[in-house]
């Protein structure tokens, strides 16, 4: 399954290397996960699959990327998320909470939100955060709180953690699309490593 957002509608599409019992990661995300701007198959949830097929590893990887979405998006969800199952679940979310100014308290009580009623459906199911981090402008102590939470989220819930999604990419005007916010091919392929680091030991 790759679940694409399109026309303000989140669709699914069926991949067809989903197939065969394998086992399932779910990557909930923004626009960023979905691939704003690029073709699907250039968002890093797509070249996550190519790692695994590469390592030879029996997962299929759903995009359960909705552009705009906030924590509180990502929490009333992701139980529609799951719906099929899962075994990973990736949560990339946060970035448009930082954003919007909501504050950070409130984030990370989504996050934690988002993996109890993951664990919920399955007990054993592994949980992968992928931090964000906000620009200067949003003052010192919000982006300081903001950075924070990602890893307090991470170490209460046992759970690992990609500690910056963007990590060599934000801020890179040539890994970046004309807005300065969305990676574009380049980009993506660093930010797919940067989870893949994270993703891969868990597997």
């Amino acid at each position: 399954m790759l679940a694409l957002f399109a026309g303000g509608a989140l669709w699914a599409q069926d991949a067809p290397d989903a197939i065969g019992g394998k086992k399932r990661i779910v990557v909930l995300g923004d626009s960023i996960t979905a691939g704003y701007g690029l073709d699907p198959q250039e968002a890093y949830p797509a070249l996550l699959q190519k790692k695994v097929d590469a390592a030879s590893l029996p997962y299929t990887v759903t995009n359960a990327g909705v552009s705009g979405d906030t924590t509180a998006g990502g929490l009333r969800r992701v139980a529609w998320a799951l719906a099929k199952g899962a075994d990973v679940l990736v949560v990339a979310l946060g970035g448009n909470d930082g954003l919007r100014g909501i504050p950070p308290e409130q984030t990370e009580k989504n996050l934690s939100g988002i993996i109890d009623k993951a664990r919920e459906k399955n007990p054993a199911i592994k949980i992968v955060i992928a931090a964000m981090q906000m620009p200067d402008n949003m003052g010192e102590e919000f982006t300081t709180k903001f950075k924070g939470l990602f890893a307090k989220v991470a170490t209460e819930k046992k759970a690992a953690l990609v500690p910056f999604l963007l990590e060599g990419v934000g801020g890179i005007e040539s890994l970046n699309q004309q807005d300065r916010i969305h990676p574009n091919v380049e980009g993506q392929t660093k930010v797919a490593e940067n989870v893949w680091k994270v993703l891969k030991p868990e597997l």
